[in-house]
This record gives structure tokens, C-alpha cells and sequence, in this order.
């Protein structure tokens, strides 16, 4: 138990002390170490001790690096264990700078869930915008720069706002507790904005579709993983039971499902389908009761293993065949079945099909909506379900390796990502199948039965229906069709409308400049003018004077120096 322990140390820290050995391993030591250092983790997490521990006093502030409860807990696990099948999936590559930039990222995401103030938590918080954004950049194309300076800026500017609103919450309470927090309040407000950056909230959620397409192939099952459930658990201790959470929650569910539909990048698709996922968590977080918290925190547990799962297969696709364009894909199946298999998993798991994993988290939010009378939202989120089987449960499978015989005939993807593939796979199963373990371990003791007459076949039906109108649109032709094309939703106001305001003001800046150069110029001209006129061949101060007069007004000049030395 940690009360035995000589030092309490938060498992973030473990894990990032740990990736400062890497690039000094060779390579198959180094594989060794990064595959052993998330179990060494995991079951240091088990042995931890409800309570808070690692409080060290800094400037007089009193930071708590350790306070461990079922929430953290849950939270704890799943990051450790998302950890070590990114590793697994990124064996194959050989440039250490991406190994090392996510385990720091994965370290600083397990560290805040486990910071029990808020400047740990700020600490830790810039920690996964710094070390993530390697992730992107170390595809190293002019998109990826690009996409990745867009997302430091966001997530950094994430960070400034909860910075702001804790010193602001201290300047009021003297207190840097990491608690339930009062949006009502100035520093409430800011930290509560701050969370929804990273939550990806409506109007702030492009940063997660521009980004994660254009990490590596291994970068983007990372980032899937830790920043926007990192978020969630943040929302989850510091909101929980927040009212407007509910709206934003719904909002979230539905909005990403018809630019998921007309989208031609699969990995694009997947993130507007995250996006999606993250509203069902916000919902539950909103509605704040034991059983729609603990379902929250479920659904976050099961989405990072299958959305990781489904971004796990695209990286294998766009590993062999250098694209997850749609449009381009096809066929794939004859020569890459076992990644075939395992994104069907992923994709029966995020459509919520009962013996699969959604199935039994998303069933306890949609269930605490409808007990506690949210009879609209119930609505939004059983559409979204639909939403979600049409484009993740049937587009990314279907458009991947069956749509139409692409022509390309790819090896099947490198064993460690199969490994990787298989594991993740089967425990998206075991989970639907048994729940009982994870239900064990929710942040409160919870008695739910998922598998009812009444939500079997009501899931059922949806997931039918669904999979009747995405056939007679596709036979119909009323499909969109997949075109290579950018979609923009409200990036278009910072992509489109911000580059016209930015020309704009640039035009009337160049347009003010070169007036005051051209005005500065005729003053200059003037001036020059006035000189020559006075001081040039034909000026009056430049006629020649007799030698007399000047002597007279030297001596006037030298007089009245004398009268006025004197007085």
C-alpha cells in the first residue's frame, strides 16, 4: 500500500522520468523498457491508496501530486493501459523523438488526473499540449507544421485560461483546490472554458478535426486517447451536475454526424465521430447523478479502446498504402483481412451493438437521461446513436475495404500493430460481454443490468434502421459521394472569414502607411522648398553682407551676452 511507500510520487511522473531513458537505450533495449514501463505503472495505479498524498509546500502554496479515488482511479487505468498498446502499435518505428514525445504526453495526461490542486493540475495540463504536438509534427509534411502550430496555439491558450482562473480562484478563496467549481463565478467561468477547449465543445472543437489527421500513423491513436477524455475527467470533478453541460453535451451528440457523412478522409471522419462520443460523456457529466457520472466515466473507458481500435485500423491502411481518402480506397480486404476484422470491432463497439463494449456505457447515460427527465436529450442521443453506426459503424469499414475494388493489394499491416489490433479488439468484447468488471470499478457502486429485453431491442432497432437507409441512399444514389474536397464547419470563420479580415485590415494598413509616407514626403518637399528659397544662391539669408555691418552685430550680439552674464 502507498502508506509503506519511502516516496509518494504521482504515476505521471513515473512514466515521464522513465521516457528520459529512452533515447539512451539502444533499439531493441529501448523497446523492452517502453513496453515495460506502463505495466510497472499499472500496477503501481493498483496499489494506491484512496486519499490525498505527495502534498509539498511551493512559494507557500500547498500542491496535493497525488490524491487517489475511484474517479482518478478509473481514469488511471485506462490511460495506462492506452499507453501500452500505442506502444505496442509503435514498435516499428525507429526515430526515438516520437516515442519520447508520447510518453511524456501520456505521463502528463495520468498525472493531472491524479493532481489534487490546480496548479499540479496547470502543470500537467501544458505538459500534454507540449509533448502532443510532436505527435503531429513529426509527420513532417507542410500540413502537419501547420495543423500542429493551429493546435499548441489552442491548447496552450487552454492552458492561459485555467492559469487566469486560478489565480483568480486563490485571489478569492485563498484555496488552489482542485474541486467542484461555480461557473457563476469569474474564475469558475475561465476554468470552465478552459476544460471545453480541450472537451472540444461546440465552436471550440475544430482544433481536434484539423489536428489529429495529420499526426503519424501512431501520433493520432495517441492523441485519440488522453487530451478530450482528459478534459472529461476534468469536467467530471470539477462540473459534475453543471445544467448547461446537458445542451452542449446534446449539441456535440448530433451536429458531427452530418459533416462525418460528406467526409472524404477517414481519419477526419473518426474525429468528428470522437467529437460525437465526447457529447454522450458531456451529457452524462451535465446531468450529474451517481449513475449518469459513473456512466460518463465508462463511456470514457470504452471509447479510448475502440476509438483507438478504429484509428489503429485507418493507420494501418494509411501506413501500407500511403491514404485513407474514401474516394482512393476499396478492395482492401483480400490482402489485409485481420485489419479488416479488427476495425468491424471497432466499429460494432463505437455503433453500440450489444456483446460489444458501447453497448454497456453508452446504455447508462442514455438511461440517467431518461430517468431524470430529460426527455428531448434522451431523443438527441438515441438519433445520435443512429448517427453514429451510419458514419463509424458502416462508412469507415464499408468505404475502407469494400466499397469498390480500389486496385491496391497492400500487405497486410506489421505484426506489432495486429498485436496491437488483437488485443484492443478483445478487450472491446470481453468488456460487452462481461461488464461486470468495469461496472466495478465506476467512481460510484452503481446496479445496472444492460442487457434488458427493452434496450436490446430498442438498440437493435436503430442500428437496423440505420443500416436500411444507409443501403437506399447508397442504391438510391443519394449518398454524398466521397469527393477530394476540405469540409469546413466553424473553422471556416478563423480559415475563411479571419484570412478576409486579416487582408482587409492588412489592405487599409498598407493603404494608411503610404499615406503617411506620401504626406511625410510632401512636409519633407516643403520644408526643403523653404530652405532653398532662404538659404539658396538667390535667398535673402544667403546675400552677401559688408564686412561693417556684420562687425556691428557681432558687437550688439557680444553686448547684450555681457548684460545679460551680469545681471
Amino acid at each position: 500500500m502507498i502508506g509503506d511507500h519511502l516516496i509518494e510520487i504521482s504515476p505521471g511522473l513515473v512514466i515521464i522520468l522513465g521516457a528520459l531513458l529512452v533515447p539512451l537505450l539502444r533499439s531493441q533495449m529501448r523497446r523492452v523498457w517502453m513496453l515495460a514501463l506502463p505495466v510497472i505503472v499499472f500496477f503501481y495505479v493498483l496499489t494506491l491508496d484512496h486519499g490525498q498524498h505527495g502534498v509539498i509546500t511551493v512559494f507557500d502554496l500547498e500542491l496535493t501530486t497525488l490524491r487517489v479515488d475511484r474517479l482518478s482511479l478509473i481514469f488511471g487505468y485506462i490511460f495506462t493501459i492506452a499507453l501500452w498498446l500505442g506502444v505496442i502499435y509503435q514498435l516499428h518505428v525507429k526515430g526515438w523523438l516520437e516515442q519520447v514525445a508520447g510518453l511524456v504526453y501520456a505521463g502528463s495526461a495520468i498525472g493531472a488526473v491524479f493532481a489534487g490542486d490546480l496548479v499540479t493540475l496547470f502543470l500537467f495540463w501544458e505538459g500534454t499540449a507540449i509533448a502532443s504536438v510532436f505527435l503531429i509534427w513529426a509527420r513532417g509534411t507542410e500540413h502537419a507544421l501547420s495543423a500542429g502550430m493551429r493546435y499548441l496555439v489552442v491548447q496552450v491558450g487552454s492552458g492561459v485560461l485555467l492559469l487566469a482562473g486560478t489565480m483568480i480562484h486563490y485571489g478569492q478563496t485563498g484555496s488552489i483546490a482542485f474541486e467542484s467549481f461555480d461557473i457563476e463565478t469569474t474564475a469558475g467561468l475561465l476554468i470552465f472554458i478552459s476544460f471545453g477547449i480541450k472537451a472540444a465543445f461546440p465552436f471550440l472543437h475544430n482544433w481536434l478535426q484539423d489536428a489529429y489527421p495529420e499526426a503519424t500513423v501512431t501520433g493520432t491513436v495517441m492523441l485519440s486517447a488522453f487530451t478530450t477524455k482528459l478534459a472529461i475527467y476534468s469536467l467530471a470533478r470539477g462540473f459534475a451536475g453543471t445544467e448547461i453541460l446537458v445542451p452542449i453535451g446534446a449539441t456535440m451528440t448530433a451536429f458531427p454526424i452530418f459533416y462525418a457523412v460528406i467526409e472524404n478522409d477517414l481519419r477526419r471522419v473518426l474525429s468528428y465521430s470522437l467529437n460525437n462520443q465526447l457529447g454522450f460523456m458531456v451529457v452524462g457529466i451535465g446531468i450529474g447523478t451517481e449513475l449518469s457520472i459513473s456512466g460518463a466515466a465508462a463511456h470514457a473507458f470504452c471509447h479510448i479502446l475502440y476509438k483507438a481500435l478504429l484509428f489503429m485500423s485507418m493507420g494501418a491502411v494509411l501506413h501500407r498504402v500511403g491514404t485513407v481518402k474514401g474516394s482512393e480506397l476499396g478492395g482492401l480486404y483480400k490482402t489485409m483481412p485481420w485489419t479488416t476484422a479488427f476495425c468491424i470491432v471497432g466499429a460494432a463497439s463505437i455503433s453500440a451493438f450489444p456483446l460489444f463494449s458501447g453497448f454497456i456505457s453508452k446504455a447508462l447515460i442514455i438511461s440517467a437521461a431518461m430517468k431524470e427527465g430529460y426527455f428531448w436529450t434522451w431523443m438527441v442521443l438515441l438519433f445520435a446513436s443512429a448517427g453514429v453506426f451510419h458514419h463509424s459503424g458502416i462508412k469507415i469499414p464499408f468505404f475502407a475495404f469494400f466499397a469498390h475494388d480500389s486496385g491496391m493489394r497492400p500487405k497486410e499491416a506489421p505484426l506489432n500493430m495486429l498485436i496491437a489490433m488483437g488485443i484492443t479488439a478483445a478487450l472491446c468484447i470481453l468488456i460487452g460481454i462481461f461488464p461486470g468488471p468495469l461496472y466495478a470499478i465506476l467512481p460510484y457502486d452503481v446496479t445496472y443490468h444492460a442487457y434488458t429485453v427493452e434496450h436490446v431491442v430498442t438498440q437493435l432497432q436503430l442500428l437496423v434502421f440505420s443500416a436500411l437507409a444507409f443501403t437506399v441512399l447508397m442504391r438510391t444514389g443519394l449518398y454524398p459521394p466521397e469527393l477530394h474536397s476540405t469540409n469546413l464547419d466553424f473553422d471556416w470563420f478563423w480559415r475563411r472569414g479571419g484570412r478576409a479580415v486579416i487582408r482587409q485590415a492588412q489592405a487599409i494598413w498598407v493603404g494608411a502607411y503610404r499615406g503617411f509616407v506620401a504626406g511625410s514626403w510632401r512636409r519633407v518637399g516643403v520644408l526643403i522648398e523653404g530652405l532653398y528659397e532662404n538659404y539658396g544662391p538667390d535667398g535673402p539669408l544667403s546675400r552677401t553682407r559688408p564686412s561693417g555691418a556684420m562687425a556691428l552685430w557681432v558687437s550688439v550680439l557680444l553686448t547684450g551676452f555681457l548684460i545679460f552674464s551680469y545681471i
